[in-house]
């Protein structure tokens, strides 16, 4: 049988497609972009969800991209066996719920949507399924949000510490990639959202400090008080909903993680080549 991976080039499949074929698992893996040679990985060109090729039949299906594509895709499509699924969301789905930024609203509510009609599409086919729903990922070079920091930083030889109180729970790429590789063997996480945060929860503050720390070359660190803060939601939109949330605690609950697939993912220690992407 067969493992298909969409989204292998992502900062999670950067770890997965590795793990897996050391599990000696066949491994297909969709891409809109042609990918470098991969030892035991077949890459196909493709997206979701429209141009997908026609596949063989498979034991597993993993997802690192958009629910909604990935369910109307499985709505649509015909799967010989029902394979296993195991899908990638967000905390957003929680975090952005009620946020002041009608913008960030209407990502927690696609991503529920995407969450419900994937279950949905699953019940359809028979297919056991699992979403996983991380805090902020980091760990290969390729994230949206503290790699682009650091490179800025790197850049201007100037790194901003905004004040923050509020509680972060950085979660390392890898630990993902093992957490689904657990699920796939773990018939009691079957029909479950499961949260996922790294292993220790840190101020904000502390955690800008750290990534610096942690940078190949030295900055000059630029501390961003509290008051020029509140400015910069007023006057800058696109970073108010970041800005608002500063103070507020964007942590995951492990204890179901823990209990079921007996994960314990890693504390927040970067270092440079985290930041360094792959590719």
């Amino acid at each position: 049988m067969t493992v298909l991976v969409f989204g292998g080039s992502s900062q999670i499949g950067h770890f997965l497609l590795p793990r897996l074929l050391a599990s000696g698992e066949p491994v297909l893996a969709l891409s809109r972009q042609s990918q470098p040679a991969q030892a035991g990985v077949n890459w196909l060109w493709g997206a979701l969800p429209a141009d997908v090729p026609t596949l063989p039949p498979l034991s597993a299906i993993i997802s690192f991209g958009p629910l909604p594509e990935l369910a109307e895709w499985l709505a649509q499509t015909r799967l010989i066996d029902a394979p296993r699924v195991i899908a990638v969301s967000s905390m957003s789905a929680e975090t952005k719920r009620d946020s002041s930024v009608p913008a960030e609203r209407e990502i927690s509510r696609q991503l529920h949507q995407g969450e419900a009609a994937l279950a949905a599409a699953c019940a359809r086919h028979g297919c056991a399924w699992t979403v996983l729903r991380p805090t902020l990922v980091y760990g290969a070079g390729l994230d949206k949000s503290l790699t682009p920091i650091v490179r800025r930083a790197l850049r201007l030889r100037l790194f901003p510490l905004p004040a923050g109180r509020g509680l972060r729970q950085p979660v390392h790429a890898d630990d993902i990639a093992q957490t689904v590789l657990a699920a796939l063997d773990c018939p009691a996480a079957s029909g479950r959202i499961l949260p996922i945060g790294g292993g220790e929860r840190l101020p904000a503050g502390e955690m800008f400090a750290r990534v610096r720390r942690s940078l190949p070359q030295a900055t000059v660190p630029l501390p961003l008080p509290a008051w020029l803060l509140r400015l910069g939601q007023r006057t800058l939109p696109p970073l108010r909903g970041p800005l608002s949330r500063l103070d507020s605690d964007l942590i995951a609950d492990n204890g179901e993680l823990q209990r079921l697939l007996g994960i314990h993912p890693r504390p927040f220690r970067p270092e440079a080549s985290m930041w360094m992407s792959p590719l």
